[in-house]
């Protein structure tokens, strides 16, 4: 009996990081998605060679192709082909080949669009390359955003802990310190959580989400004695919120808010800013949490980690590179499809 599967884009990432490695182990294993790697074929043939892996890699037949349980072959993986501008050297970038990385975040996403490809899974990019080469770029979630007309979206990460599920989301991300407080107003708090718990009923398959929401200020404000963004902000757009039917927590003081009698209580956490919830989530689970982005209209999950220059360039490095992240990240891809 033939099984349609869904189809999961994967784009290769940085090609001088430690991107298409991974995406060599992930070609190794048997999973319930067709995968479609988006990168140069050429370049995942080669660091498969050097890894050590047993993968192999072949041109991409198109959505129309006939792929299901009963031909697939664990360890061929299919390749959208998009060549580089020159040989990506591991651990060296090379701003020559950025409008390639680029090339790649368009392909996944016009396919995710088209209704092409189901979902779309990241590997890690070097920003700062981007930009060297002339292309503007701040971050996949400002790219899908931006290329997807879609005014607000907001990061969750993800992770496994002993505990259960560990789900933080941000309502600012990548601002200084001295910007943040600005930024913590009614219509992005409400926006935001408006996301958040639209996307936990409808990606995540949770009838009545529970959130938590950080405060602001050390000891949520103390009373107004350490702040007063709790009082005259958080609370009444929380308590508003409430009215209209959302189960919200807090605002909570965040020294205690990631503590595991808290946690049993809701099903995510929002932090106000990026150094309020990340350094928790990837104490619980560096290496194996995924970053999703809410909001689109598309699924996209991606890893919790950076290129790894320094493990690529070194090949007994690279063989050995924790894979955990990107296979939790299309894991968790797979799953988010299948709910539509």
């Amino acid at each position: 009996m033939s099984t349609v599967l869904p189809v999961i884009a994967v784009t290769v990432g940085e090609p001088a990081g430690i991107g298409p490695e991974l995406c060599a182990r992930l070609a190794e294993r048997d999973w319930p998605a067709r995968i479609v790697f988006i990168g140069d074929l050429q370049l995942l043939r080669e660091r498969a060679e050097r890894s050590g892996s047993g993968a192999r890699f072949e041109p991409y037949r198109g959505a129309t192709a006939a792929v299901d349980g009963t031909v697939r072959r664990p360890g061929v993986a299919e390749v959208l082909d998009t060549p580089l501008a020159v040989a990506a050297i591991p651990g060296q970038l090379d701003a020559r080949n950025s409008p390639a990385v680029v090339r790649t975040l368009e392909l996944a996403l016009a396919g995710c669009v088209a209704g092409e490809f189901a979902a779309m899974v990241t590997a890690p990019v070097q920003k700062s390359v981007i930009n060297d080469a002339g292309v503007p770029f701040t971050g996949h979630t400002e790219f899908l955003a931006e290329r997807t007309g879609t005014e607000r979206v907001v990061m969750l990460l993800v992770g496994e802990t002993a505990q259960g599920w560990l789900r933080v989301a941000l309502l600012t991300t990548h601002l200084p310190l001295s910007a943040v407080a600005a930024a913590v107003d009614e219509p992005t708090l409400r926006a935001t959580l408006l996301i958040v718990d639209g996307d936990l009923r409808r990606r995540f398959g949770i009838a009545s989400p529970r959130i938590a929401v950080c405060g602001l200020n050390p000891h949520a404000g103390e009373g107004g004695y350490l702040g007063r963004e709790e009082i005259e902000i958080i609370a009444p757009t929380l308590e508003r919120l409430r009215g209209e039917g959302m189960t919200l927590l807090g605002p909570l003081p965040a020294d205690t808010a990631f503590v595991p009698s808290q946690l049993e209580r809701c099903d995510c956490v929002l932090a106000l800013f990026h150094d309020q919830g990340l350094p928790v989530l990837k104490h619980a689970s560096f290496g194996h949490g995924v970053n999703v982005t809410l909001g689109l209209p598309i699924v996209r999950t991606s890893v919790d980690h950076g290129t790894a220059l320094d493990l690529a360039a070194n090949r007994d490095k690279a063989r050995s590179a924790d894979p955990g992240s990107m296979f939790a990240a299309l894991t968790l891809a797979i799953e988010l499809a299948a709910r539509g």
